[in-house]
């Protein structure tokens, strides 16, 4: 007999809702102009993880069209530029 756990609707956030989250946190900081900013700077404001943060923004790079997202450096952590199109 096998068991196999279903992850809860409220433990396991979509990722698309996840990508919604951030992306709408860096619009609202990139509207008066560039950002940069460390992953793990701003985990806690957007309720996300440095890792998953990083992950989403190699997607935001190629998928969305009203930002500009660069990756800028690497010193100790990527630092990433977002500037609205």
């Amino acid at each position: 007999m096998s068991t196999k756990a279903t992850p809860s609707p409220e433990r396991e956030e979509s990722t698309a809702s996840k990508e919604q989250r951030l992306r709408a946190f860096l619009k609202r900081k990139a509207q008066d102009g560039e950002m940069y900013f460390k992953s793990k700077f701003i985990a806690d404001e957007v309720g996300l993880s440095p890792k998953e943060i990083g992950a989403i923004m190699v997607k935001l790079s190629d998928s969305a069209p009203d930002l500009h997202v660069e990756k800028w450096s690497y010193t100790s952590a990527t630092t990433w530029r977002v500037e609205a199109a």
